[in-house]
């Protein structure tokens, strides 16, 4: 494929589109809010609204029609740019993993959407907004054959052991219907969906007339609290309802095909995805457990690995598992990742750490209960009700804080709202540090953390309180044995 080509035409669509995302403020501003200033004639509106359309329009056609792409001499190769000729050279054995994606623009003709990625890269290294899906899969087919054939020996000696380790048989795990819904509907996405809403409405406060609508309204909202309650209920119950559809239709058809050499993850159902994920470039697994789903024995995995784009959030923390029950994870992992196999039993923190979680949860309750009493009397006192949350969120975090080693994989398990377990295998720990304070040292204590590669930054599993002689145990596993000392700070 050495011939220059260009996107489809649709492209210019998607650019179009793209272009209206981010000039939609300064759009607003010239066509909602019109002119003050009565000297200005009226048909300079229409007119610089005309100029901002053409300029988009041309801008995008453009675009596309100065943008070709072309694989040649192990390289993926790019030229664009409108007034500035732009030429982007991507060596195939630097590609971490390649996301196929259809939006529903694309999915109308049958197109799909392509992002190249390499580790560390700030956003996707390559983009090709419409290629047909035949196009796709020759790029994606063509660059795993190249790699495989002109970099044999690409792959560390700990990264040759887990590929025959990981060369079995093709496994599959798909979520059904019923347990997307249930991993929806106790995600959490209803506080963000409600933020977002109300973000989203505070940026049109002064064009809507909130307090004529009020107004209006001032004798039906004193009829009651009732009332008012009731339709609160009702509006969080709405928003509820379309948090969890929204997630259900995200991640629809969520499926993981593993390959001996990659696994291959797709969900969507408006918008398709598929992400190819190099198995020798996953840097570990995390699992994750909000307060509602650990009772249910239920939990969320993801995969961290040297790749994601600061552009496409998602691409920066893949979701392995959208919703497994903790019986079944081990089984799972076994099959689509063996060199992580684990009980996921954990070394309990001592007793005596309880006190520090309590304490550092009552520094920063004391000042916000003291200032709410103080402002706020007699209402204030109700803050007082935060003692007995503090003092159940401090014991959860001490009960679920622990660490392991199994073999060449470390375990780091903590909580801040949601328990975390962060399994690392030795040969992708990037460091391993541990402090201590006068007052962790009076009782022997210490603070341990290990990060890992993960998208364009790193990932740090954190166990505060950890018995000081365990730190030991941890260094002597983590360093060679000649060396003996560990980053204390």
């Amino acid at each position: 494929m050495s011939e220059p080509k260009r996107l489809h035409p649709i492209a210019v669509l998607l650019n179009i589109i793209k272009s209206i995302k981010e000039l939609v403020i300064p759009f607003l501003l010239v066509v909602v809010i019109p002119g003050k200033n009565e000297g200005i004639p009226g048909w300079i509106q229409p007119l610089v609204i005309a100029i901002i359309i053409l300029f988009i329009i041309g801008n995008a056609f453009l675009q596309w029609l100065r943008f070709t792409y072309r694989m040649e001499e192990g390289e993926f190769r790019i030229e664009s740019g409108v007034f500035v000729r732009k030429k982007r050279y991507i060596k195939f054995d630097r590609i971490h993993s390649i996301d196929i994606s259809e939006g529903i623009i694309q999915r109308i003709f049958s197109l799909v959407k392509l992002n190249i990625e390499t580790a560390g890269g700030s956003q996707a290294d390559a983009v090709l907004s419409a290629i047909s899906k035949s196009d796709a899969d020759r790029i994606n087919a063509f660059i795993s054959e190249e790699k495989n054939a002109n970099n044999p020996s690409d792959i560390d000696k700990d990264e040759v052991a887990d590929n025959e380790y990981a060369a079995k048989s093709s496994s599959v795990f798909k979520q059904t219907l019923p347990q997307l819904f249930v991993m929806a509907a106790t995600s959490g996405a209803v506080g963000v969906f409600l933020s977002g809403a109300i973000a989203f409405i505070s940026q049109f406060d002064e064009m809507i007339p909130f307090e004529r609508i009020f107004k209006d309204y001032e004798d039906f909202i004193e009829m009651g609290t009732i009332i008012l309650t009731l339709f609160a209920l009702v509006a969080l119950l709405v928003v509820y309802v379309l948090a969890t559809l929204s997630m259900v239709i995200k991640y629809a058809s969520f499926t993981v095909i593993k390959t001996d050499e990659e696994i291959v993850i797709s969900r969507g159902l408006l918008e398709k995805r598929q992400l190819t994920i190099p198995i020798h470039k996953i840097q570990g697994i995390r699992i994750m457990e909000n307060l509602i789903r650990k009772p249910l024995g239920l939990a969320t995995v993801y995969i961290e690995y040297a790749g994601g784009s600061m552009e496409d959030k998602e691409s920066l923390s893949i979701m392995l598992f959208p919703l497994i029950r903790k019986k079944h994870l081990h089984e799972k992992i076994l099959e689509i990742l063996p060199v992580y196999e684990t009980t996921t039993e954990m070394t309990p923190i001592p007793k005596r750490a309880l006190s520090r979680y309590l304490l550092r949860k009552f520094l920063y309750l004391i000042p916000i209960i003291g200032a709410l009493v103080w402002f706020f009397r007699p209402w204030g006192y109700l803050s007082l009700l935060l003692v007995p949350l503090a003092i159940f969120w401090a014991y959860m975090q001490y009960r679920d804080a622990g660490w392991s080693i199994e073999g060449n994989l470390l375990l780091l398990s903590s909580r801040f709202f949601s328990k975390q377990t962060l399994i690392m295998q030795r040969s992708r720990i990037q460091s391993i540090t541990y402090k201590k304070s006068w007052f962790q040292n009076r009782k022997e204590l210490a603070t341990i953390s290990a990060s890992i590669k993960s998208g364009i930054t790193s990932r740090v599993g954190v166990v505060a309180d950890v018995e000081e002689k365990d730190c030991l145990i941890i260094k002597s596993w983590y360093l060679p044995k000649k060396s003996s000392r560990l980053p204390m700070i």
